[in-house]
């Protein structure tokens, strides 16, 4: 499967903001964002101009996907889907992106990171509802449980993930049990409660040029 092998720091200073890609190294000093906030290139540092419309929906565009590990395709199949649903097409995009695989068991602490959580779900860490599953896409449900499988318990990379995550610091629609090492989806989460920090109309706007 296709996927972005480039330099993730990059990408947050493309943006202009930390989109947590490489786990607790966002969180400490060491962060290349911390050092240099200015795109990449060799004109990062130049005085910004004023982006027209087109260029501040493409930026938030480009910030959901990157976020998330997505590429342009998959990205674009996951908007059809959400323009098809029933409710609004951008809260319907991010529920979609929430409900991941891979993102549950990261926002379950499970995982330093997104694509830290990718790569244990392939490497088939992990069931839902007792069933073993290796597809970071799969779409959790309501009511869903994810447990990570019996010999996977020891993984320091779980364990490590695990030990920074703090009693009530979940999202509201997610429960933890740390010490069966397993979780349960309680709700599908309405826009509120999804800490992502985009606008998501900009995306939408984009696509229906």
């Amino acid at each position: 499967m296709a996927r972005y092998t480039g330099a993730d720091c990059k990408l947050c200073r493309r943006e202009g903001m930390k989109l947590f890609l490489k786990g607790t190294k966002c969180t400490t000093n060491k962060c290349p964002f911390e050092k240099k906030g200015y795109a990449p290139g060799q004109h990062g540092q130049r005085r910004r101009f004023k982006q027209s419309e087109y260029a501040v929906q493409l930026r938030e565009k480009q910030k959901v996907k990157r976020m998330y590990g997505l590429l342009e395709k998959q990205f674009r199949l996951y908007f059809e889907k959400a323009e098809n649903a029933t409710g609004i097409t951008g809260e319907n995009l991010l529920r979609m992106l929430e409900c991941r695989l891979d993102n549950v068991v990261y926002r379950l602490g499970m995982a330093a990171s997104r694509a830290a959580a990718r790569q244990l779900v392939r490497h088939r860490h992990f069931m839902v509802n007792g069933r073993l599953v290796d597809i970071p896409s799969f779409q959790v449900s309501a009511g869903d449980e994810i447990q990570v499988i019996e010999k996977s318990r020891q993984l320091d990379a779980i364990h490590d993930s695990m030990k920074r995550v703090r009693d009530g610091k979940l999202v509201d629609w997610l429960a933890l049990d740390k010490a069966q090492l397993k979780g349960s989806l309680l709700e599908l989460p309405a826009r509120e409660s999804m800490p992502v920090n985009v606008n998501e109309q900009l995306i939408v706007e984009l696509y229906s040029k």
